[in-house]
């Protein structure tokens, strides 16, 4: 049995990440402690952050998993990101996908929800957790893992709050889902960036991000209301350099 999402600690949060103000690292961190501790904290805590292209999702998964196990153990929390669910490039090719890698069609969604739900219902065995490797450019197998003592597990990705199945099975495992966001023109410059230094040359790298990456980012933007608050990042959290495609 999961817990459902509180609504009315849920507006109130809502409230505390209105659009154009920035959230401090600092609180976002004490309001995740927060999650151990309260309603439902003897079970396994599950915390999604969706939001569409780089918007600093993966970066600030990783920040809040290193917090928290630097005060609350090595093992307290793991890390879930729902990039390791990629289809291979074999695949992508197969399907004649390839130039859309990033889109919802592009995942093994059924395969995300299920590990999902065996993360929530198993506290006994260890679970292993795929990843993407930008260098490689493809999805790796166990790079992380979710110890049997893990009371927290952050997953990130730009789908989790989409309405379309089976992205919305993943939604009543979460005990909340923050919808990360950043104005448009920081994300094209982050993903410009991110291209360029994985090989493409600049005018490859436009093209991706207006053809590919801006469609995925507005589909994404019209789930934002089914999450339990927005946040706003400053400046990225440092040293948790993101091998992930969003």
């Amino acid at each position: 049995m999961h817990d459902e999402p509180n609504t009315a600690a849920s507006a109130a949060a809502a409230a505390t990440g209105a659009p154009g103000t920035t959230d401090d690292l600092r609180t976002l961190t004490e309001q995740v402690r927060a999650l151990l501790r309260g309603r439902g904290s003897g079970s396994r805590t599950l915390l999604g952050l969706a939001g569409p292209p780089g918007a600093g999702k993966s970066t600030l998964a990783r920040f809040l998993v290193a917090e928290i196990r630097r005060t609350e153990g090595a093992t307290s929390a793991a890390y879930l990101p729902l990039d390791g669910f990629h289809l291979s490039n074999a695949q992508l090719d197969r399907l004649g996908l390839r130039a859309r890698k990033g889109a919802p069609n592009t995942f093994d969604a059924d395969g995300y929800v299920a590990l999902l739900r065996r993360v929530a219902d198993d506290r006994f065995r260890d679970i292993y957790v795929p990843d993407f490797d930008r260098e490689l450019d493809e999805p790796v197998a166990a790079r992380h893992v979710v110890t049997p003592q893990a009371r927290l597990v952050i997953t990130e990705g730009n789908y989790l709050a989409s309405a379309d199945h089976p992205w919305t099975q993943a939604r009543p495992l979460l005990r909340e889902l923050w919808y990360v966001e950043a104005e448009d023109s920081v994300r094209e410059t982050r993903l410009l960036r991110r291209h360029m230094a994985g090989g493409e040359a600049e005018a490859d790298a436009r093209s991706r991000v207006s053809s590919n990456d801006h469609p995925n980012g507005e589909y994404v933007k019209a789930a934002r209301d089914a999450c339990t608050r927005s946040v706003r990042l400053g400046d990225l959290p440092p040293g948790a350099a993101a091998r992930s495609v969003d």
